[in-house]
């Protein structure tokens, strides 16, 4: 443990990092800037030798930091995995999907966890960042460790951090947001938090691996229920003829006892629409039924299906079907101003569109190819995003509010607007917007 800390507090520590995507890159990136030595693995040789040209394939992190890291030669980037053995720490940024009946997948963390074993060296610091259920780190990830015959904390350390990145938040990012540390003992804890606390700018310890897991949990439990109470409202108050987006705002002049939370066409990124069931699994291993958070799922899970209705509607009222309807939907990306379209809604309320027989298209200048992903595999390119284009379909479906579609002139001959997310009569305060029918 001493070694360990004199390791960190002299920067001789070497820190590895499996997964170089939206969280283990930036993390290598921050300890790299700390002083440390870093090595990134990937099992993707593109990403590995993108970061070798000094390269970055993330939009909000810009080339010239990765240039800049790997030309100081602390950040290397690579597929081996026997340089595992030259880590004095190792961090685990890798997915945990769900399956196909919404269940929790824990297969990456256990295939990273017998690559690690097989190289495990007495003295190494293993952290898991990747979001998952409370007992993940001590019931499964440290048996497969131990496996090696080495023991923890006797020969090595164990912890579990949770990730908590926000792609293209201005306000904070990857040093700045603070970091819970919960090992899965006293010597775990203090080794990960002393690690974490030589290139972050806070660290939170608990009492456990676990109380770190329930931590990240609850964090996106928050924001599902929350973003499912404003859906379902969206629904009961345009039934009742009532601005959803009206009502927040004037609810958020509040300034105590409120949260502004915004409806939207359905949840996109790795957490929100993931992790909450991780929670809701394992309370039923326990005997326990998380409500709360299956009612969220539900809701937020129909929103693509809702919108899908109110283009019929407002095709409708035009006197047409959505069966040979020409329909654009404005964004792949899960959220505004970045390339990130993990989960994204935008998929499934293409494919929707496609079932009910209209001509869909896309546009999405961060995607100018949609990308295959787990559950679908749409053979799409974008469209030019401008007015010309814009003016040529029935219906333009807003379902990611990025600045590039807030430009007025965009929408000056658009025949109907099927807006998730308020984005085109804000344009106009004065009036002159196209016809707009809130989804």
């Amino acid at each position: 443990m001493g070694n360990f800390e004199q390791k960190v507090a002299d920067r001789s520590a070497v820190v590895g990092v499996i997964g170089q995507g939206y969280v283990g890159l930036p993390l290598a990136l921050v300890f790299q800037e700390a002083g440390f030595r870093v090595i990134g693995f990937d099992l993707d040789p593109a990403k590995i030798a993108a970061i070798s040209r000094g390269e970055s394939y993330i939009k909000h992190i810009g080339p010239e930091r990765v240039a800049a890291a790997v030309k100081t030669g602390k950040y290397t980037a690579t597929t081996d995995f026997d340089k595992l053995r030259d880590c004095d720490a190792v961090l685990i940024c890798v997915p945990t999907p769900l399956g196909p009946h919404r269940e929790p997948d824990n297969s990456y963390i256990h295939s990273t966890a017998r690559e690690i074993a097989k190289r495990l060296k007495k003295g190494q610091l293993v952290v898991l960042e990747s979001t998952t259920y409370p007992g993940t780190t001590d019931e499964e990830v440290q048996p497969i460790l131990e496996k090696s015959g080495l023991k923890c904390p006797q020969d090595f350390l164990l912890a579990f951090s949770p990730e908590r990145e926000d792609p293209g938040r201005k306000s904070h990012n990857t040093k700045t947001i603070p970091k819970v540390v919960g090992g899965v003992n006293a010597e775990s804890t203090r080794a990960a938090a002393a690690l974490y606390s030589a290139g972050l700018d806070r660290v939170v310890e608990v009492s456990s691996a676990r109380a770190a897991e329930s931590t990240k949990l609850l964090e996106n439990v928050f924001r599902s229920v929350n973003i499912a109470l404003v859906n379902e409202l969206k629904v009961i108050f345009d039934k009742m003829g009532i601005d959803v987006w009206e009502v927040i705002r004037a609810a958020d002049t509040k300034p105590f006892g409120f949260m502004a939370f915004y409806p939207g066409p359905g949840l996109g990124g790795h957490c929100i629409p993931l992790d909450p069931f991780y929670l809701s699994w394992k309370a039923a291993e326990h005997g326990e039924w998380a409500r709360f958070i299956e009612l969220a799922g539900e809701i937020n899970t129909r929103m693509p299906r809702y919108v899908v209705d109110k283009v019929a509607e407002g095709l409708n009222t035009d006197g047409k079907s959505v069966k040979g309807a020409k329909v654009l939907v404005l964004g792949l990306a899960y959220k505004a101003n970045i390339d990130d379209d993990r989960e994204s809604p935008s998929y499934e309320i293409l494919e929707l569109l496609q079932e009910r027989g209209a001509q869909a298209d896309y546009c999405d200048p961060l995607f100018p190819v949609a990308r295959h992903g787990r559950k679908h595999k749409l053979e799409m390119k974008t469209v030019p995003c401008d007015a010309a284009t814009f003016a040529r379909y029935d219906a333009v479906v807003v379902s990611t509010a990025h600045d590039l579609f807030k430009l007025p002139e965009l929408w000056k001959d658009v025949k109907l607007v099927v807006d998730a997310r308020n984005l085109v009569l804000p344009l106009f305060p004065r009036g002159g917007a196209p016809r707009v029918v809130k989804a």
